[in-house]
């Protein structure tokens, strides 16, 4: 690394944005960390994050299909109240147009676990699944995400603004993450590039 002017990109602490101590139902654990699926559009995982900028924090919430890693929907907005993930998952379906059975795994915040967000689900036919309390590896995926995104871009900017780190993300996830960033899980290709190649059952 040294040789080739290398450098480490190091993650910093933050913290989670999870309120689970509510009154609304939670779903059970239906994933069961089972993150390999092998059909586009059966298993979505999402999860929401804060961004720091000097205009205050940035919420961004995400939706990624378990078969090839792609974020396939996000929202950002500058509260993270039940419309972000709302809007997220919105933008995945008209995206992606899943049939049905589609099964949807998040954590246990408020958020998810919302009569507006269990609405949008019914409307859909989807399944809700939910991790455990305070049981992260249970959506390592988005975990892995965020991570990434924070190691290899947040902790390296300091945003003026809201809309300059919205910017910027945008970027990171459709220029970067999706179309160049290669996944261990894809054998090493992009989350593009792995949902053009067929898997085996």
């Amino acid at each position: 690394m040294k040789s080739e002017e290398l450098h480490v990109k190091t993650k910093r602490k933050f913290k989670a944005t999870t309120y689970s101590e509510h009154d609304d139902p939670i779903a059970p654990k239906l994933l069961n960390r089972a993150f390999k699926v092998n059909k586009p559009d059966t298993c979505y995982v999402g999860d929401m994050r804060y961004i720091a900028t000097r205009e205050g924090w940035l919420y961004l919430a995400t939706v990624i299909d378990l078969y090839s890693r792609r974020v396939i929907g996000w929202s950002m907005a500058d509260n993270m109240r039940t419309a972000l993930v709302n809007d997220a998952l919105s933008m995945a379906l008209n995206q992606r147009k899943p049939g049905n059975n589609l099964l949807w795994h998040s954590d246990r915040g408020s958020q998810y676990a919302s009569g507006s967000h269990r609405e949008l689900l019914v409307a859909n036919d989807i399944t809700q699944s939910m991790r455990r309390k305070g049981n992260c590896w249970d959506n390592a995926v988005s975990e892995s995400f965020f991570h990434s995104l924070k190691t290899e871009l947040v902790h390296h900017f300091d945003f003026a603004t809201r809309a300059e780190a919205k910017q910027e993300i945008f970027e990171y996830i459709e220029v970067f993450y999706n179309r160049k960033r290669r996944h261990s899980a894809n054998n090493y290709m992009s989350p593009a590039d792995d949902e053009m190649l067929p898997k085996s059952a």
